[in-house]
């Protein structure tokens, strides 16, 4: 007897062949293959035209995230390239489930440690990469019911793309998750914005904290957006994050080979990119909180932060995020993202803009695929009609 998923293959428009060819223009490889060179060459090229920053696609940071937890190459990336060059970057994967449930899907790879699903796309090149994607997913839905994307932008030219080319071939999709997070984007001053974002009763507080804190020893800030001593910071960094309740609950960098070294490897990558920026708050030359930022001009990313917390009575956390205020001074930042969890309970206090992120679902494939993809989103919506 045939089963649901020999049903649907049938059903969808390509062969009865496991994988169908590429389409001319888009190529899907595993992701060993792009760790040459001359692929390493044109995925920088694409992020310095993408039309959207997004630092965990490019090349310095996904590959030791694939190394890191993806050693068998399961994960591939679709490539699309046009007029001799490549105008678009999105790692994917089959998955046999969908959350909680047993309904096999096509995704964009998102990780623990990954904070934007948001494919590389060349400026001005947002609707045909959109168009290859989803001809490309069509062809080669195998037994995935439908595309799923996570932690998309709901703002911006690639949402805006995407939603056109939907209209156009008249394809279902859902947001079936929405979230808003803490963004930094003022052209106020970073004194003025400080000011503005907190009451003079918690600004007061904070000076008295610091002012305690000073009592204690030799407290300093430094900045810095070199590789000097970059390999020490990291271990430093990775043993502060550890120290605490992410330590304990197994969720720190450190708790892992894999994402221990996923810091090094990116950290040094994003160093050599000019992408990488780390503050630290001292006590007599002791890190007690550390923060690193991703420079994506024209915005960047507010990656990792770690404090000690057998200091949390003078909140190292907030004093450093004062300090990374500065990034309004920076001509060339015009926004970052805080990659924080919606209504987190220190960031959104300080950090007053928030950016619009998501998850979508895709009909791809043929007719019974996408009419059964119909059911499940609207049983999905049904419960969530906002998407939320």
């Amino acid at each position: 007897m045939a089963t649901k998923a020999d049903r649907l293959d049938r059903a969808a428009p390509h062969s009865a062949a496991p994988l169908a060819a590429p389409l001319p223009g888009v190529r899907v490889a595993a992701w060993p293959q792009l760790d040459q060179p001359d692929r390493r060459a044109a995925w920088h090229g694409l992020a310095a035209r993408a039309a959207e920053p997004n630092p965990f696609h490019e090349a310095w940071y996904l590959l030791p995230a694939l190394r890191a937890l993806d050693p068998q190459g399961k994960v591939q990336v679709l490539q699309v390239e046009a007029e001799g060059a490549l105008i678009g970057l999105l790692p994917l994967r089959h998955e046999p489930r969908y959350y909680r449930w047993p309904i096999p899907q096509l995704c964009n790879w998102i990780h623990g440690n990954c904070f934007l699903g948001a494919p590389l796309v060349a400026a001005g090149w947002e609707r045909p990469f959109w168009r290859a994607l989803l001809d490309w997913a069509d062809r080669n839905a195998g037994r995935s019911l439908f595309l799923h994307l996570g932690v998309m932008p709901l703002d911006g030219p690639l949402h805006a793309a995407l939603q056109a080319v939907l209209a156009e071939q008249g394809r279902l999709a859902g947001l079936v998750h929405r979230e808003e997070r803490a963004m930094l984007a003022s052209d106020l001053s970073p004194q003025a914005y400080f000011e503005e974002s907190l009451s003079g009763k918690k600004r007061k507080e904070l000076r008295r904290q610091f002012a305690r804190l000073s009592e204690l020893g030799e407290v300093r800030f430094e900045r810095s957006r070199d590789a000097a001593g970059l390999a020490e910071w990291c271990e430093a960094f990775l043993a502060l994050e550890h120290s605490g309740w992410k330590g304990t609950a197994g969720s720190a960098l450190a708790s892992h080979q894999g994402t221990a070294q996923l810091l090094r490897e990116a950290m040094a990558g994003a160093a050599a990119h000019g992408r990488l920026e780390r503050l630290t708050l001292s006590l007599d030359g002791q890190p007690i909180a550390m923060l690193i930022n991703l420079l994506t001009p024209p915005g960047a990313y507010s990656y990792k932060t770690a404090f000690d917390e057998r200091y949390a009575r003078y909140s190292p956390g907030v004093l450093v995020q004062r300090e990374n205020l500065d990034l309004l001074d920076d001509a060339a930042v015009r926004w970052c993202d805080s990659c924080a969890a919606a209504d987190h309970p220190m960031i959104d206090h300080i950090w007053r803009e928030r950016r619009p992120v998501g998850r979508l679902s895709i009909a791809i494939g043929g007719t019974l695929r996408r009419a059964l993809f119909g059911q499940l989103l609207r049983r999905e919506l049904g419960r969530n009609p906002a998407g939320l």
